[in-house]
């Protein structure tokens, strides 16, 4: 696996991670809960994009 590939899990892990926390922190009505879940949201898109990039290069190349 490539070092982009890995950068890109570490982006989607941290992500559910966050989302994971600040629906929790939403569900107890606790301070913070809608900056955790737009920031691990984003963190996943961004993580995700990278993949499909990385994915669609894989298949530009082999043509």
């Amino acid at each position: 696996m490539e070092i982009k590939q890995k950068k890109a899990l570490k982006f989607i892990f941290l992500g559910m991670a966050l989302t994971t926390v600040g629906a929790l922190f939403k569900i107890m009505h606790w301070p913070y809960a809608t900056i955790l879940l737009i920031l691990g949201l984003v963190l996943e898109a961004v993580g995700l994009i990278m993949l499909i990039t990385k994915a669609m290069n894989k298949l530009k190349d082999k043509k």
